[in-house]
């Protein structure tokens, strides 16, 4: 995901059929299901999920599917614990049952991508606004106390990423967003309200925390309710909605030059898809792994009956007992993450979100507006809309690609397009005879990194990492992660600019482009592809039980 807070003035920075009838299956079920009167019935299923092409250049598709598992469950119930320890993911993988569905999750994921779109705007909107509501409150010279409205969002989402997975664990997914309104909605309505600097701060910690819990907790919940063959598209959704967010606060910033007290109103603007958030998490299904998790059986079942159709409840519970048999393993603490079992696949979050931020997108980003000046692009919103429209472009391309070229196959292609893209823009400004084309490849060599890094960097690593990790330390293990994000999120933040004093811009992109060489090479070993394997099929390859 990317979360640069360094833009242009005005623009901060779900099939796939799996026909394999596991050996062993009939007779793990027999033992272990026998006197349950658990019937398993094959049926064909059908998943209708489509999103308005016209409106937002995206089509994730209707189609009629057969799949392995609607549901692909990875919870760990306390009390229904039915995994056997050393099991292979041949034996250990759902079984294939099919089903005419009725159920839809497509409007819950449209809810919780409330969030995302709110992740993005309030990272976009104070650039805009900033030199008006630092006139209004008597800062305008004083670029230290401006840098800390800017920042402070930035120690509230580190804050926020590891609330949002205590909080995810301990009251469910659902109830977590709509708690995750509050530092949101009251955050939002400081900044639209403040007469000091004070309330101005604490109005951007508030809404720090809030998108910090929001990034922790939108990845999550979606890779949880989407049915394994749509798994990726649907999760690439959420990266798409933050650029829009983006891009919703360069729009909503266009009549400050004629109204500098508009500022109020692009705060403003936010408390409504605030409290749409908290009402629709209100009326939407808790996520059934969850539910399974915490022994509530009764629960899990009408959660799945409103996501997959009732016809599925019987499939989708046997699934979710199955791979849950066998083992009791309680709740994962902290320390836990780094324990030899999830040490190598917690180290693997991380460093996506490492390696994220060291390729430069801060750079490139914060950097644009002066590399389109020198090609004679001298507004400041076309110049926003050009990065933002890549990126969107991007995204929207990596969407339709995430569930057929692969995870892992898009994370090689965008680092090593950013990479090539890096170098470009590094020999522009250094090679005498480019001179005559320096603007021209400055604004190529921009546009192609935004575009490869959307198509891969960006929407990749917050979609991988619910994946990858086992259900029991999920939630932790991306926060974790994403605490990783933000904390070189502000350091980049912090002395990119002293770094490019000492040692000029060119030496720093080519600096860059290696990170990015490195990444190539550290995903080739270590990435394992995710695409069409459900949750439990993975998290029996990464983290077996012990």
């Amino acid at each position: 995901m990317q979360t640069s807070t360094f833009t242009v003035k005005g623009n901060t920075g779900f099939g796939l059929q799996n026909r394999r009838i596991l050996q062993g299956v009939s007779d793990l079920r027999s033992r272990n299901l026998a006197g349950k009167n658990l019937r398993m019935t094959e049926r064909n299923s059908c998943f209708g999920v489509s999103m308005d092409s016209a409106s937002m250049g995206i089509e994730l598709g209707r189609a009629r599917r057969t799949v392995q598992s609607v549901f692909g469950s990875s919870a760990k119930a306390r009390s229904h614990r039915v995994r056997a320890a050393g099991e292979d993911i041949e034996d250990a993988a759902p079984l294939k049952v099919h089903g005419q569905s009725s159920g839809s999750v497509l409007p819950y994921v449209g809810v919780a991508c409330l969030a995302a779109i709110l992740f993005g705007y309030h990272l976009g909107v104070v650039n805009g606004a900033l030199e008006y509501l630092a006139k209004d409150l008597g800062i305008a010279e004083n670029t230290v106390i401006q840098g800390w409205i800017v920042s402070t969002v930035l120690a509230g989402a580190f804050v926020g990423s590891f609330t949002g997975g205590a909080l995810a664990d301990k009251f469910g997914r659902t109830k977590t967003f709509i708690l995750d309104a509050i530092p949101l909605s009251v955050g939002a309505f400081l900044c639209t309200t403040a007469q000091s600097v004070q309330a101005m701060i604490i109005g951007r910690l508030l809404t720090g925390i809030g998108i910090g819990i929001s990034s922790a907790i939108v990845p999550l919940y979606i890779s949880e309710i989407s049915p394994t063959e749509i798994r990726g598209t649907l999760g690439t959704v959420n990266q798409l909605f933050i650029c829009i967010g983006i891009l919703v606060a360069l729009v909503v910033g266009l009549p400050l030059s004629g109204n500098p007290s508009w500022w109020r109103t692009m705060f403003g603007l936010a408390l409504i898809p605030s409290v749409l958030l908290a009402i629709g998490m209100v009326f939407s299904p808790e996520s059934p792994r969850w539910l399974y998790q915490q022994g509530r059986i009764s629960e899990a079942e009408t959660s799945i009956k409103r996501l997959y159709g009732k016809e599925k409840v019987a499939e989708v519970m046997g699934d979710l007992e199955a791979s849950a048999q066998g083992s009791s393993e309680p709740d994962a603490g902290w320390l836990d993450l780094f324990s030899s079992r999830y040490r190598k696949v917690v180290s693997i979050g991380a460093a996506m979100f490492l390696l994220q931020q060291l390729a430069g997108i801060n750079a490139v980003v914060y950097y644009s507006t002066a590399v389109f000046r020198s090609a004679g692009i001298t507004s400041d919103v076309a110049a926003s809309a050009l990065v933002g429209a890549a990126n969107v472009f991007g995204t929207t391309v990596a969407s339709s690609l995430m569930d057929k070229q692969g995870r892992k196959s898009l994370l090689l292609i965008s680092y090593t397009g950013m990479a090539a893209s890096m170098m470009l823009l590094s020999l522009s400004f250094t090679w005498k005879v480019l001179t005559p084309y320096s603007g021209t490849l400055a604004v190529l060599g921009t546009v192609l990194y935004v575009l490869s890094f959307s198509l891969g960097a960006g929407p990749v690593p917050a979609l991988l990492l619910p994946e990858i990790f086992a259900s029991r330390i999920r939630a932790k293990a991306v926060a974790l992660s994403l605490g990783v994000h933000w904390i070189m999120n502000f350091f980049i933040g912090l002395y990119f600019l002293s770094i490019v004093t000492k040692f000029g811009i060119s030496t720093v992109y080519m600096g860059f482009a290696l990170s990015c060489l490195v990444a190539v090479v550290y995903i080739t070993g270590n990435v394992v592809e995710t695409k069409g394997r459900s949750l439990e099929e993975i998290e029996r390859e990464l983290s077996p039980a012990i």
